[in-house]
């Protein structure tokens, strides 16, 4: 048995479609098989709801009076580019403002237009005989602009790795915060409901196809950026009227340590033509497997600790190296539900009707990595080689000698096997002279917890360290743990003074 999309569409008109959710169509399915099902069930709708980076609008602000060619443009102090048409600028929403940076960006600009509040639109031009004011301040209104068109580069992700960290100390990323020595796990994605999920071979997501898209029928473009639906990890292009948008599906958000982004609600309705169909939205959270990959590993191919499905996420708890691990999602999966539900109605009362891709997206396309000509500069070549260490049990007159030769205020401490155990630094020393009671030997007063790089790490990894935990030099020691160098301020000097460059 097969359907047409027209008999569907005929089904919807006259008010007699079947239309399920994708959380529910795993049971239905279990109920009366699948050609019960594809007999019994016209419309899958999905539905997803988090935070979507790629996101952004194009607004047209109409000609001023006299008219300007807006070069530079700022909504709320949030900087739109405007490096198209003489009114026309792109609101990203990771864009932070001026003065406020992260508690503020291009996000709560939609947010607040979306909610009625006026926003102050700024912009400035060197001026043309066609164009010659150079200044423009006024308030703005989503319903003064000609056009507010959301157009979003990347959403509705097919599914997300999991987030952990193996590091002692706390990271701030777009997984959000994660706790030190594997203390969380964070995930995203609306697994059952998602949309991609429910279509992984992408026959009837693609170009032309209508969604739900912040509280409004928008529509597919085609394939997201960094799509990678070859490996499971397929995105879309999406785009809508932002006037017609609802802050229940809209919303801005703060990721702390990271930046700005855009909640987004995001839903497609799925025909029912086929067995494959059926198969296909009949996914389970426990069919939608991914991996805990270690934030901790600052390169782009980070390793897995294990592999967990949506239902072993969603449950609260998954298992790492033998132990317990909580879990916490950074979207909403009721406000999914509320998605799909929402988007089951429009079609049931012919609100919505389904179409076909105009152009189909390639499910076996993989995302490249960029193509480097050149690499970026790694501690290895700008570290010092030469490098003076103590042992832990040498005596602290004999560390105070070394440091005062003046050749470096920090000095390693290693054991009997040369392995990296502790520091000291001139500070330290001059502590123990003013309180001499604090011990006799270099192991009583050394820092035991030492920040560390390796000679492969790239200099901005390293630049990170010396940032966050305000120090000024790092022991560079191999796999091991054998110091094989030293980093400090001075060696990067040499390096952005152009020494290193080439």
């Amino acid at each position: 048995m097969q359907k047409t999309i027209q008999q569907i569409n005929e089904r919807i008109r006259e008010g007699n479609a079947r239309v399920v959710t994708a959380e529910e169509m795993p049971s239905i399915v279990a109920e009366l098989g699948e050609e019960g099902a594809l007999a019994e069930v016209d419309v899958v709708t999905t539905g997803t709801f988090g935070a979507m980076c790629s996101s952004g609008c194009f607004f047209n602000f109409g000609h001023a009076d006299p008219p300007i060619r807006m070069e530079r443009v700022w909504l709320n102090d949030v900087e739109a580019h405007a490096g198209l048409a003489a009114v026309d600028a792109y609101l990203g929403a990771t864009q932070q403002s001026t003065t406020r940076e992260e508690n503020y960006g291009g996000a709560h600009v939609l947010e607040d237009l979306i909610a009625g509040r006026s926003v102050e639109l700024r912009a400035i031009s060197r001026g043309t005989d066609c164009y010659p004011r150079r200044t423009i301040t006024t308030e703005l209104l989503l319903e003064s602009c000609n056009q507010a068109i959301m157009v979003n580069p990347r959403n509705g992700y097919q599914r997300y790795n999991a987030a952990v960290n193996s590091t002692d100390r706390v990271l701030h990323t777009y997984m959000g915060m994660l706790l030190p020595l594997c203390g969380n796990v964070t995930y995203s994605g609306a697994g059952v409901l998602n949309p991609l999920a429910n279509d992984p071979h992408l026959r009837f997501i693609g170009s032309g196809v209508p969604c739900f898209l912040g509280g409004t029928q928008g529509m597919v473009i085609g394939e997201g950026t960094q799509s990678s639906p070859g490996g499971g990890f397929g995105t879309l292009m999406v785009t809508g009227d932002l006037k017609d948008m609802d802050t229940d599906y809209i919303r801005a958000a703060t990721m702390t340590g990271y930046g700005v982004t855009l909640y987004v609600g995001l839903g497609i309705p799925i025909p029912v033509l086929d067995i494959e169909t059926v198969r296909n939205t009949a996914v389970r959270d426990e069919d939608i497997w991914v991996d805990i990959i270690d934030y901790g590993v600052p390169t782009r191919a980070r390793p897995s600790l294990g592999r967990v499905n949506y239902a072993m996420l969603r449950s609260g708890h998954v298992e790492i190296g033998g132990e317990d691990v909580r879990t916490s999602s950074l979207s909403s999966f009721r406000r999914a539900r509320m998605v799909a539900c929402e988007l089951k109605e429009w079609v049931e009362s012919g609100r919505l009707a389904l179409c076909l891709p105009t152009r189909p997206i390639d499910p076996h396309k993989k995302a490249m990595p960029m193509r480097e000509t050149v690499q970026g500069p790694r501690v290895l070549q700008i570290m010092e080689r030469r490098v003076s260490t103590i042992g832990e049990n040498e005596p602290i007159r004999d560390a105070a000698v070394k440091l005062l030769k003046g050749e470096t205020n920090h000095l390693p401490v290693v054991d009997r096997e040369g392995i990296l155990v502790g520091i000291v630094t001139t500070y330290d020393i001059s502590k123990a002279v003013v309180n001499p009671g604090k011990g006799k030997f270099v192991k009583d007063i050394m820092r035991r917890k030492v920040i560390t790089t390796s000679p492969e790490e790239p200099v901005d990894i390293a630049v990170q360290k010396l940032e966050k935990y305000n120090i000024s030099a790092l022991p560079v020691v191999d796999g091991q743990k054998h110091v094989v160098g030293m980093l400090t301020a001075m060696d990067l000097g040499k390096l952005f003074g152009g020494r290193w460059l080439k």
